[in-house]
């Protein structure tokens, strides 16, 4: 047994006209995060996490933003395309925990839909995968509402 673990982190600029999709569930808000994909900034921190532990590198070698095939991509499918090529390495993914920062909307009524959504993608059981939220306390890009951060870490055996 090899337990590996990797550190995932991303953040997006919040932009009218784009709607706001983490973890693979839309929620309800005045504007969305700006970026090349869906910019689903907790989604894309659970790749990296996963891609890190398994030494795969990180998201923007697989799904580069200079290829238009990846323009507007499902994040989730990016995580699903991600979770095969960490099994296709030798590993399984044991658990996978992050954390959004973010200013609103609150996450509490979506976390469970989240949760369900990515560990779904991960081929892992809801337990596994936890997602909490907090926010920038009024400090920097977060805490001025410009954008949203996450982080996640994941644990691999293999």
């Amino acid at each position: 047994m090899s337990v590996r673990t990797g550190l995932g982190y991303d953040s997006h600029r919040l932009a009218a006209g784009r709607p706001l999709v983490l973890g693979g569930v839309e929620l309800a808000a005045d504007r969305g995060l700006e970026g090349h994909s869906d910019a689903d900034v907790l989604t894309h921190a659970v790749i990296d996490a996963m891609l890190g532990a398994a030494g795969l590198g990180d998201i923007g070698m697989h799904f580069p933003d200079t290829d238009e095939r990846h323009r507007d991509a499902d994040s989730i499918e990016l995580l699903r395309t991600a979770a095969a090529a960490v099994r296709a390495a030798g590993f399984a993914v044991v658990n996978v925990d992050a954390t959004v920062v973010m200013e609103a909307p609150k996450l509490g009524p979506s976390r469970a839909q989240m949760r369900a959504c990515l560990a779904d993608a991960i081929g892992i059981e809801e337990s596994r995968v936890n997602v909490k939220a907090t926010t920038g306390e009024g400090i920097g890009f977060v805490g001025r509402g410009e954008g949203v951060a996450a982080l996640a870490i994941a644990t691999l055996d293999g």
